[in-house]
């Protein structure tokens, strides 16, 4: 890093990441988990990828240090002051926040309030997010010229539509990638707000923003980026068609040769049980048997039956309708009389907290069920725990598999998107485990119902009874390259591709 504060060699590609949540200070689902890896992942590549985030409090506290870039005033209104910055225990350099008090500076999650409902000024919230994007993609910092722009969901959807519209014939045209981590959630807000968020009237058709009747800030980024990636390759191909394109799948054609299917990797260093911290007793693939003290502790922490002649079952997630999980509550029967216990942590849709309640009540000693969100103790079930239950109906990439494989926390899922990507099935009687050029990890059901789930069930607990056959798995498992070092060489050369495009087109 050079003397100047914020300027860094001229050498290093400079990529400007706007995104609305960023691990560890702000982490909904996988989208924070993303945008904190990928500075510090494609860092070896000569790329200096700085974050541009929301001024909401809980990035303001953790500024550390702080420089005025800019101030910014939105063509409705909102005054934004652009700050320069540093994160305490940042594992990346320079940071940029928008410091806007009346946007950001209030309770409840990024989007919602305490009475978990959507703010009504959301439209204008994420717009200003885009705009602030722009004008720092257009030279609004000095100290920084931006080479590419990358903006992440719905949130900076609006950005690649600003770009394209508010061109600066001043400064070089700047490539924007739009990511999208789940199509499912697109940004839909009232025609009303078109001119008020300064969205020209030509731009308000069905090959633009406009999605039956509403202003899409997804679609919007979707229709104006450069390229488009996602999450997983497999999820590339699913959201082309109308069972996960969530209404967009003929847009989505449209724009096919912009897309392309990147699998997300995980944070290998904080989820490492070789040197995890925070779970009872470190192990690695040599010495499997550690983890067995990790069952012990776990079933003490959250009062399981300390004997079980099953798997210990774990569930980390958000508690919604995407992530399939009636068809556990449907099934839990079943797995209790196998021997499984079952663990559930998570928080969301109140129907699905009353039936793992129900379920908690019900078999006291085999079901535990917490909710809301906990970092220590989710790396406590996945070492303590045998099978990582993931039925998603889709799945972007997922994550969760991946902790589990690198823990030997066997996944158990529903084979689309990214679980289909990184989980490759064992089958009784098809693959020999113990084979070498076998390449089964885990166990996979193909369709989204109770039947298909259960038929899984039975063939994995012939494999949990193969003991042999089951720590060849974990083993297996646990050897897998599951870091960022992939993704990070794919985005790189994604962004090269970019960039000399951009340069021969001008």
């Amino acid at each position: 890093m050079s003397d100047h504060p914020g300027r860094q060699s001229s050498s290093a590609l400079h990529v400007l990441q706007v995104s609305a949540e960023l691990f560890p200070w702000l982490k909904t689902g996988g989208l924070a988990d993303v945008t904190g890896a990928l500075p510090g992942a494609l860092a070896p590549y000569g790329i200096e990828l700085r974050p541009l985030v929301p001024g909401l409090p809980v990035f303001l506290k953790a500024v550390t240090d702080r420089c005025f870039v800019a101030k910014v005033e939105t063509p409705w209104g909102d005054a934004l002051e652009i700050n320069r910055v540093q994160f305490e225990s940042s594992r990346f350099g320079w940071a940029y926040v928008i410091v806007a008090p009346q946007l950001y500076e209030r309770g409840g999650t990024p989007y919602e309030d305490d009475d978990k409902q959507a703010f009504g000024d959301n439209h204008r919230r994420f717009a200003a997010l885009s705009w602030a994007a722009m004008s720092l993609g257009q030279g609004l910092d000095p100290a920084w010229s931006v080479s590419l722009v990358h903006a992440h969901d719905w949130h900076a959807g609006l950005t690649a539509l600003y770009m394209k519209v508010y061109r600066s014939h001043v400064w070089p045209q700047v490539p924007c990638l739009l990511t999208i981590h789940n199509l499912a959630y697109q940004g839909l807000f009232d025609a009303k707000h078109l001119s008020e968020l300064a969205i020209p009237q030509d731009c308000w058709h069905m090959d633009a923003v406009e999605f039956h009747g509403q202003i899409s800030m997804l679609k919007a980024g979707i229709a104006y980026a450069d390229a488009i990636s996602t999450v997983s390759p497999r999820y590339a191909r699913e959201i082309l068609e109308p069972d996960q394109g969530q209404g967009l799948h003929g847009f989505l054609r449209l724009h096919a040769d912009r897309l392309i299917g990147l699998l997300n990797g995980i944070d290998t260093n904080t989820w490492n049980p070789a040197k995890d911290p925070l779970i009872e007793k470190s192990y690695q693939a040599t010495n499997l048997a550690a983890k067995e003290q990790n069952v012990l502790a776990l079933q003490s922490i959250l009062g399981l039956e300390p004997r079980t002649t099953g798997p210990r079952c774990a569930v980390i997630s958000r508690l919604t309708e995407q992530k399939g999980l009636g068809l556990i509550v449907e099934a839990a029967e079943t797995m209790i009389q196998s021997g499984a216990q079952l663990v559930v942590l998570g928080s969301g849709d109140e129907t699905l907290k009353r039936q793992f309640d129900a379920l908690h009540a019900r078999f006291p000693g085999k079901v535990n069920f917490r909710s809301g969100f906990d970092e220590h103790l989710a790396h406590q079930i996945i070492a303590g725990c045998d099978v990582i239950l993931v039925p998603s109906r889709f799945e972007p990439c997922g994550l969760t598999q991946m902790y589990g494989l690198r823990y030997g926390c066997l996944p158990f899922v529903h084979l689309v998107g990214g679980l289909a990507d990184t989980i490759k099935p064992w089958h009784f009687g098809k693959d020999d485990a113990l084979h070498p050029d076998d390449l089964s990890n885990g166990f996979g059901f193909e369709r989204d119902s109770s039947e298909s789930f259960l038929q899984c069930w039975h063939e994995m607990m012939m494999c949990w009874h193969d003991r042999p056959a089951w720590q060849k798995l974990q083993k297996r498992g646990m050897s897998l390259a599951l870091g960022w070092d992939v993704a990070a060489a794919n985005y790189a050369a994604l962004y090269d591709r970019m960039i000399s495009s951009a340069a021969h087109k001008h």
